[in-house]
């Protein structure tokens, strides 16, 4: 199983992070992607290693980071994403949920961050929470054919999963999928598999039934598993599916 969102790099696993791949491992998460918060995350990306994982990483400016006042210049952007060691762009996106203020500022940063997307021809990672209409309309407007990424952690409606997948994205499934009251099961089971991988988002928003624990890499199983239930079809099948989905998307042979 593959891991496309997970912030190992945070405080939040500093005391046992080497159980924590160990656990990883054990559960059969061969690769773990890393988007950025901000560039203070990049060093702390570097000191992950383990023999049995491969690890990739993004660089970008998330956008509650833009309300705490961080930022980076197009120039520094394109520099860090063009480089080989960074496989994506973010992660970035919008996120209207704790202040409204900051609108303008995460909207002009999201534009930047397609922009160099398209530039260095690497996927974008998206956020998005409580600010769905605008994020695809900024996306439709940046779109010339050339951008592709992930809303990470979906949680819309199969409408917007549809209109998502027709402006070039994927959609990534998390925890929040498995939770029973959440309804994004039952939209997701109106969309297609082949655009869709699993994430933790690690540590945050674990899924059932480890609701309301730390989160972490292991867990992809329990999301693998509902949504293989979700499908009606096999956990095998769900993790060949969206292996292939995110090695294609991030471009890993």
């Amino acid at each position: 199983m593959i891991d496309t969102h997970c912030h190992l790099y945070l405080d939040q696993f500093e005391d046992d992070i080497e159980a924590v791949l160990d656990r990883a491992a054990d559960a059969g998460v061969s690769h773990i992607f890393l988007p950025a918060i901000d560039l203070d995350s990049l060093p702390k990306m570097d000191q992950l290693q383990h023999p049995e994982i491969t690890f990739h990483k993004m660089a970008g400016i998330h956008p509650t980071s833009i309300n705490d006042g961080k930022g980076i210049s197009e120039q520094e952007l394109y520099d860090l994403c063009s480089q080989q060691e960074y496989v994506a762009v973010g992660e970035t996106g919008l996120d209207y949920h704790w202040s409204e203020d900051y609108k303008s500022q995460q909207q002009e940063s999201l534009r930047m961050h397609c922009k160099v997307a398209k530039e260095v021809q690497k996927p974008i990672v998206l956020h998005n929470r409580e600010s769905t209409e605008d994020l695809l309309d900024i996306v439709e407007e940046e779109q010339d054919g050339s951008l592709n990424g992930i809303w990470h952690s979906f949680t819309g409606s199969a409408e917007e999963g549809e209109r998502t997948i027709d402006l070039g994205l994927e959609l990534g499934i998390g925890g929040i999928f498995t939770f029973k009251n959440a309804g994004v099961d039952k939209a997701v089971a109106q969309l297609p598999l082949d655009h869709m991988m699993l994430e933790t988002d690690a540590p945050y928003l674990a899924p059932d039934p480890k609701r309301g624990k730390r989160n972490e890499p292991a867990f992809v199983k329990y999301t693998a598993q509902r949504l293989a239930e979700v499908m009606g079809i096999s956990l095998d099948e769900v993790e060949a599916v969206t292996d292939e989905n995110a090695l294609r998307l991030f471009g890993i042979s």
